[in-house]
């Protein structure tokens, strides 16, 4: 017993270890290789059974030479992977199509290719982009919206800065498409589309969620002092010149919306613990009001409650009044 357990725990880790090798190569091939459907589903399955031929021997007899012909060809898939660099030039979907960039002169922010579009529906609407200034000396807030698209488990993540002239500044952290092409965060695991940086007014970027998609949306004002806050904008304003430059790779796990301003906020000096609501975003809500980071005057459930802004959005549309009025009895924002 006590050898079987010894085999079990040496052999395990290392049998998981190569089943995820065959697994992740598989689907690298199938998403990656430029070549027609036929030859990548080929290759890939070619792949894959050379894979299962290596597992199927930590239960029967294997010589050598598979595991030594699994281990040239996933180097030789290694190798390929890191040369595979991030487009620039594309046919990208209309929402995406810039890559807002800034400047900072004191205290005068200048943002060029902002979003500004009029949204009717998904797939009906103008396309419009903006050269905005915004007074940094007047930066007030931060507000975090959260966008539900996967129950109460996944949500969209977007932060929202405040001045004191109403002007509000939302960024969110998007998926690069190109025209016609479809969601599917399988792919977006494997090097399929960029990084978007969106900046835009909230009833573009917000209300296009609230409103056009019928998306659960909640806002939460956040504890920062303003000093923080634009601390935090020029953190943005930073990466939105760097993927301006050098664009990177979008990943479902490590540079979606949530990890991306997670790394924002770290630079900007923000402390973050390792917890799993971090990566089930749907309840980072949960974590922040657990560390104090927002309203806790009130209840949890009270602060979900309130900060639900579906129902106020859909009422006064997508009008210039959209910002004042989503923010109506909002904990830490309108009592």
């Amino acid at each position: 017993m006590r050898k079987f357990l010894a085999i079990v725990f040496l052999l395990g880790p290392a049998f998981l270890a190569l089943a995820f090798a065959v697994l992740w190569g598989t689907l690298a091939l199938w998403y990656k290789l430029p070549l027609g459907e036929a030859l990548r589903w080929i290759i890939a399955a070619c792949f894959a059974l050379l894979g299962l031929r290596v597992l199927s021997g930590f239960f029967i007899t294997t010589k050598r030479g598979w595991y030594l012909s699994f281990g040239a060809v996933f180097a030789g898939l290694l190798l390929f992977w890191v040369t595979l660099k991030p487009p620039t030039e594309e046919a990208w979907s209309p929402e995406v199509a810039r890559q807002v960039t800034g400047t900072i002169d004191g205290d005068t922010l200048t943002l060029s290719n902002m979003r500004d579009f009029q949204w009717r529906t998904a797939t009906d609407f103008d396309e419009n982009w903006v050269t905005r200034t915004y007074d940094l000396s007047k930066l007030e807030s931060v507000d975090l919206f959260m966008s539900y698209w996967g129950g109460p488990t996944m949500a969209h993540l977007m932060l929202s800065f405040g001045f004191s002239d109403d002007q509000y500044l939302t960024w969110s952290i998007e998926v690069r498409r190109t025209v016609g092409e479809s969601f599917s965060p399988i792919a977006d695991f494997f090097k399929a589309n960029t990084v978007s940086l969106v900046a835009s007014a909230e009833k573009d970027a917000v209300g296009l969620r609230s409103n056009v998609q019928k998306a659960s949306v909640r806002i939460f004002r956040l504890n920062a002092t303003p000093s923080y806050a634009r601390d935090l904008l020029e953190q943005y304003v930073t990466a939105a010149n760097s993927l301006a430059k050098e664009p990177i790779f979008f990943n479902s796990l490590f540079t979606n919306c949530s990890m991306g301003a997670i790394r924002l906020a770290v630079a900007a000096n923000a402390k973050f613990v390792l917890d799993w609501r971090v990566l089930v975003n749907g309840y980072f809500p949960d974590y922040l009001y657990e560390h104090g980071s927002v309203q806790t005057s009130v209840t949890l459930e009270e602060l979900y409650e309130r900060g639900d802004i579906s129902k106020r959005a859909r009422e006064v549309g997508l009008t210039d009044t959209y910002s004042q009025a989503i923010r109506v009895g909002v904990p830490g924002i309108n009592p």
